[in-house]
């Protein structure tokens, strides 16, 4: 690991670039961990792959090597120039990089159909990256992350530690930490360590006869206040009186004194499919 570093430093170096804190520039620096990133995501010859976030391209080299194409969405113009750098001097020709910031960019604009998203990210970007994606009209059969340790827990947490993020999640697809990675396999090294996630995603989401959007207001209502009661996040987040959000509750089975933390998907699903009671609660 010690002589990559040495290259990179040389190569970056010659491209008179330094890695910036405020993009989470942290670069894998284990050719090891790559190739378990691009097991963990069973590429075969199949497979397009989206990247986001390259960087130096050890990933990619990687991703190229049993991929049919690999399109790399780079932010940062001068690590582009690394990038190609880095691909040309590997002889990999599969690989299409595009300049832009991902949070921006639709699938569409890639011509994509059926494809797998992989990427190596930093915390500030991840919630917005995986809803994105989850949400977008062609999603990925198949979203492989290596994400900071503590947010790949978050995503994967099950009742009683649930969380918006999980719920998030959860609704679309099924998540779940495949392995660990010491904060020493990155350079310059974070401060914490990482996981690889895999995110396993089915061929359609469950229906909601109140949409989506009534789904996750009521979700992040009733996560407003994490330590607080359901009845009263609920109540305040929707608008709706105390008592009226009580009877819908206990409807399903659910006590109004128990917090979010503690209900599991099936649960918020039914009371999204039941809001409509609410309208059928008498105020007194």
């Amino acid at each position: 690991m010690s002589s990559y570093k040495k290259y990179l430093k040389k190569l970056f170096e010659k491209h008179n670039f330094s890695p910036k804190k405020f993009l989470g520039q942290n670069f894998l620096v284990s050719r090891g961990i790559c190739k378990t990133i691009v097991e963990t995501a069973e590429i075969s010859k199949r497979d397009i792959v989206l990247e986001v976030g390259p960087g130096v391209g050890n990933l990619t080299v990687e991703l190229a090597k049993k991929a049919k194409k690999v399109i790399a969405v780079e932010k940062d113009k001068k690590m582009i120039e690394i990038l190609k750098d880095v691909l040309k001097n590997a002889n990999v020709r599969n690989v299409k990089i595009v300049q832009g910031d991902i949070l921006k960019l639709k699938p569409k604009t890639f011509d994509l159909k059926i494809y797998k998203l992989v990427a190596n990210i930093p915390y500030y970007l991840t919630s917005r990256l995986v809803r994105k994606f989850l949400e977008e009209k062609i999603k990925p059969r198949l979203i492989v992350l290596t994400v900071q340790k503590e947010v790949a827990q978050r995503i994967c947490a099950k009742p009683p530690k649930m969380n918006l993020l999980a719920v998030s999640v959860q609704f679309y697809a099924s998540p779940k930490i495949t392995s660990f990675i010491s904060k020493k396999c990155f350079w310059p090294s974070p401060k914490v360590d990482s996981a690889i996630i895999k995110i396993v995603l089915p061929k359609s989401v469950p229906l909601i006869s109140v949409g989506l959007s009534l789904f996750f207001k009521i979700v992040r209502a009733g996560f407003s206040q994490p330590r607080k009661q359901l009845v009263n996040n609920l109540s305040k987040g929707l608008g709706i009186e105390k008592i009226k959000i009580k009877r819908w509750l206990l409807i399903e089975g659910i006590k109004p004194e128990r917090r979010a933390e503690s209900l599991n998907i099936e649960n918020w699903i039914n009371l999204a499919k039941n809001y409509k009671i609410i309208e059928k609660c008498p105020k007194h």
